[in-house]
């Protein structure tokens, strides 16, 4: 089993990297493997909703986010960093899953159908919450069941030592891993002993006009 830690910040070892890396190591001592998918520094594009997606199976734009739609379905498990900007995702990260979610689903890829996904929120200060609550918003789309952890899954710190100091944010992060490693193996061992995923009905779409 594997997961990947997707870094939507722009610093890539700055302080989310920091706050992913204290998953990561606690992920591997639980016998998980993990992956670093770091989203860079580079002008990303936001979506456009020219649907090319749904014919083509990809994004319209060619960049990390199909090079990450390429690898997303050989994956048990996905968490996903941001630092906080202006009480919201970084903008990167926004438009990097904006376009992976929506491509994977218009697609029919089904990459992260009924696979455990956490966001995990940087800041200096404050603005973590609003945050999560919009990260889980994608998860919860896309019948992702969210893991979760003793706290809600931030850090606090201006730099990576100050993420170091903090003590329960770090154990939140180790909690976290821990949480995920757990859901992964009872799900596996579900699925190795004739427990089924849901039966799934055809797309209903409707809209608030007709």
């Amino acid at each position: 089993m594997k997961v990947v830690l997707v870094n939507g910040s722009p610093h890539e070892k700055g302080c989310t990297y920091t706050a992913l890396k204290e998953v990561a190591d606690t992920l591997e001592k639980e016998g998980i493997g993990t992956e670093f998918v770091w989203v860079g520094n580079k002008p990303l594009s936001g979506c456009i909703a020219c649907k090319t997606c749904v014919e083509k199976k990809k994004c319209v734009f060619d960049d990390r986010v199909n090079e990450f739609l390429t690898i997303a379905a050989g994956y048990d498990g996905f968490i996903f960093g941001t630092p906080v900007h202006w009480a919201a995702a970084s903008g990167a990260i926004t438009s990097f899953m904006d376009r992976a979610f929506y491509a994977d689903h218009c697609g029919g890829r089904k990459s992260f159908y009924l696979k455990p996904a956490a966001a995990v929120m940087s800041a200096r200060r404050a603005g973590t919450t609003a945050t999560y609550d919009q990260m889980n918003k994608y998860f919860g789309l896309l019948q992702m069941p969210i893991i979760s952890s003793q706290y809600w899954n931030m850090v606090h710190g201006a730099k990576p030592e100050d993420v170091k100091e903090d003590l329960e944010g770090l154990q939140t992060m180790r909690t976290l891993a821990r949480n995920m490693a757990f859901f992964l193996k009872c799900k596996d061992a579900g699925l190795k002993n004739g427990v089924s995923l849901p039966e799934q009905e055809a797309g209903i779409y409707t809209n608030f006009i007709r």
